[in-house]
């Protein structure tokens, strides 16, 4: 079994990797960030269990006080969350057999009002949950955020077409698994990402709310006046903050040292080194297609590469699978490759209208760039 750790290396043609072509990612960033689309930016390209391109450029804050992009900066990850915690939590849930996949999810949360949907419908965003709903607008605290959601009124919780017919991606739908881990554990969030992932990992770097003392390396996001000015180091999303900044949908900071090891692991087939987080049928689980004939290919929380794939590229395999944050973040993983490609921005730093449209372009061609500098046979 491959317990490959990350290394660094001093020539990426040692990992069969054209450096020239690989520089064409800095001339393409740093055009960007002269161009206003986002203050900067962390890339991390592996291969092989070999790190071949670990920059940055710009800067982590632009106000109200500029400090330059470091390769340590922590990032809000939004989004990538719910790949890098909610979605190994499920399935190390399903290997200590403390529920299926397609068990109900009011098995574990009875006050959810539609029997059908179940847990594997939430992995791959088919419950019909609508994406996204104002539930911070009542006020601060899991339960009120939860309430509203149970409530089931439209157009907050009712479901907008029956489980399994479609593919529609939703916070709402990762907020529930997220609680629904909480009920079946009797464990937060944060606690079980912690002991179950990050320790056995190494990541010392990744966590939910992080301390303030951590502050100066975080990059900065919206200038939210409501809640008190530029964000550093308070998640971004508010329906997480809302929920005290951990959540099953957002809330997790790190950096992209720290997600590459996450990613390895992932390509080492769930081991890293002597520490086994996921079984090898667990990874190929949740990057399998669970979507078919559906109008997106999705695994288990996973975007894979397809035609219809919004930040893949065109070059990654059909093996490939990724995720992204709306705070700027990316991450795509290609087995085939042996590949990992991360691309950590603050593009919604000072305004999340701040290179909106952009950054999907930005994504697919630094992934088309690193598969084509790959240089086999």
């Amino acid at each position: 079994m491959n317990t490959r750790y990350l290394a660094a290396i001093d020539d990426p043609h040692d990992a069969r990797i054209d450096s020239i072509r690989l520089g064409c990612i800095d001339a393409l960033l740093e055009t960007h960030i002269a161009a206003g689309t986002f203050p900067g930016a962390v890339v991390l390209i592996a291969r092989s269990g070999m790190i071949v391109k670990h920059v940055c450029f710009g800067s982590a804050s632009e106000t109200p006080d500029r400090r330059a992009m470091t390769l340590d900066t922590i990032f809000d990850l939004a989004s990538l969350s719910k790949v890098v915690v909610t979605v190994p939590l499920a399935l190390q849930l399903v290997e200590r057999g403390l529920w299926r996949l397609d068990d109900p999810l009011n098995r574990f949360l009875p006050r959810f009002a539609d029997p059908a949907v179940t847990i594997r419908h939430l992995l791959t965003h088919t419950a019909g949950l609508p994406p996204w709903a104002n539930l911070f607008w009542r006020g601060r605290g899991k339960g009120k955020v939860l309430e509203q959601i149970y409530e089931n009124r439209w157009p907050i919780a009712s479901l907008l077409f029956p489980p399994g017919q479609r593919v529609l991606y939703s916070d709402l739908g990762f907020i529930l698994l997220g609680e629904a881990i909480v009920q079946v554990t009797g464990e937060s969030l944060d606690r079980l990402a912690q002991e179950w992932i990050f320790t056995p990992l190494g990541m010392k770097e990744t966590a939910f709310n992080p301390a303030h003392v951590l502050q100066s390396r975080i990059a900065a996001t919206e200038d939210d006046p409501d809640r008190g000015g530029v964000l550093i180091g308070q998640v971004h999303d508010e329906n997480a903050w809302a929920m005290g900044g951990v959540s099953g949908h957002a809330g997790l900071f790190s950096t992209a040292f720290d997600l590459a090891v996450y990613a390895q692991m992932l390509l080492n087939g769930g081991l890293y080194g002597e520490e086994r987080v996921l079984s090898f049928r667990s990874v190929k689980l949740m990057t399998s297609p669970h979507t078919k004939g559906l109008n997106e290919e999705r695994g288990l929380g996973w975007l894979l590469q397809a035609e219809n794939s919004t930040s893949a590229g065109d070059m990654l395999s059909e093996e490939a699978f990724g995720h992204t944050g709306f705070t700027g973040t990316s991450l795509w993983i290609d087995p085939r490759y042996e590949l990992i490609v991360l691309l950590l921005t603050n593009r919604i730093h000072p305004t999340r209208e701040r290179g909106a449209k952009e950054i999907r372009l930005i994504r697919k061609l630094v992934n088309n760039l690193a598969v084509g500098a790959i240089r086999d046979g």
